[in-house]
């Protein structure tokens, strides 16, 4: 059977990253992967050229062509149609009510029916669970853990936002105890000193005491967090991905032993693709 390719698409809030995948084999063809930074804040026109302008270079390298184009696309947007519906986010609200599918699709002179939008949080993790594709996995949830608190669900095939950073959790909601922002607001508790990020604060944790604290206290509301997720979708699999999850190994083991506690052993699986999870995510 000859190979498939298609083309994978993400949409940042800042860039677009385009590529040709290999269908059969779930995998990225390196010299076809362009990221191109967009002025999410433009026109619409001068943000579809953007978009177009990395699409073209991608599908100008296809070894044959695409059978279909897949786009990672942040919500809200009406994902069935094709149209944005982006307002009051400070990006791309020039797009609102305008038929995304259709521009491209005039622009590129490929049918409607070849163009395919996604929700990016859900691309990630599918593009994680099937970047092997003698990955059966049926079922799994994906959190990402940076600037903020994302949540993605996947079963019977189909990944979507489960959009669970805004759940009341503790004294507030979910986000404001799992993302970068706790983690330096804690730090800044119990030591009125600042830092940049959760990287340079792991670079500390041999020589500051109160780091080891914040690590462990995260462990643990990631790990309440996680227990209600776990038991509401019973996935095979659990995917954490983003900056603070490069920092794993300081919390992993404590965040394990706190889903024990509750019989919860689910694996957990710390992202790896970066980037390329929505992209292979969006058209596979």
């Amino acid at each position: 059977m000859e190979d498939k390719f298609g083309l994978g698409v993400d949409i940042g809030g800042s860039h677009i990253t385009t590529a040709i995948v290999n269908l059969n084999r779930h995998r990225i063809l390196e010299h076809t992967r362009f990221r191109e930074s967009v002025n999410s804040k433009g026109t619409a026109n001068a943000i579809t050229e953007d978009w177009l302008k990395a699409i073209r270079k991608s599908l100008s390298l296809a070894p044959v062509a695409v059978t279909r184009i897949g786009i990672a696309m942040p919500g809200p947007f009406d994902y069935e149609n094709g149209v944005s519906l982006i307002k009051g986010n400070d990006k791309y609200e020039s797009l609102y009510g305008i038929n995304i599918k259709q521009v491209l699709s005039d622009h590129l002179s490929v049918p409607l029916s070849r163009i395919c939008f996604s929700n990016d949080a859900g691309c990630f993790l599918k593009g994680e669970l099937f970047s092997n594709p003698d990955d059966n996995c049926r079922r799994a949830i994906g959190i990402t853990l940076g600037t903020g608190l994302g949540t993605a669900r996947f079963k019977n095939e189909y990944a979507e936002d489960a959009n669970l950073w805004c759940r009341p959790f503790l004294d507030s909601i979910a986000e404001e105890y799992i993302s970068t922002r706790w983690f330096l607001n804690r730090f800044y508790q119990l030591t009125g000193k600042k830092t940049t990020g959760v990287k340079s604060l792991a670079a500390l944790y041999d020589t500051d005491a109160s780091v080891p604290v914040i690590f462990n206290e995260f462990a643990e509301n990631l790990g309440r967090f996680l227990s209600e997720f776990i038991k509401e979708e019973d996935p095979e699999v659990i995917v954490l991905g983003g900056n603070i999850a490069r920092a794993s190994r300081f919390f992993l083991t404590n965040l394990e032993a706190r889903l024990q506690k509750e019989n919860l052993s689910v694996p957990i699986r710390i992202a790896s693709l970066g980037e390329d999870a929505p992209v292979l995510g969006a058209v596979i």
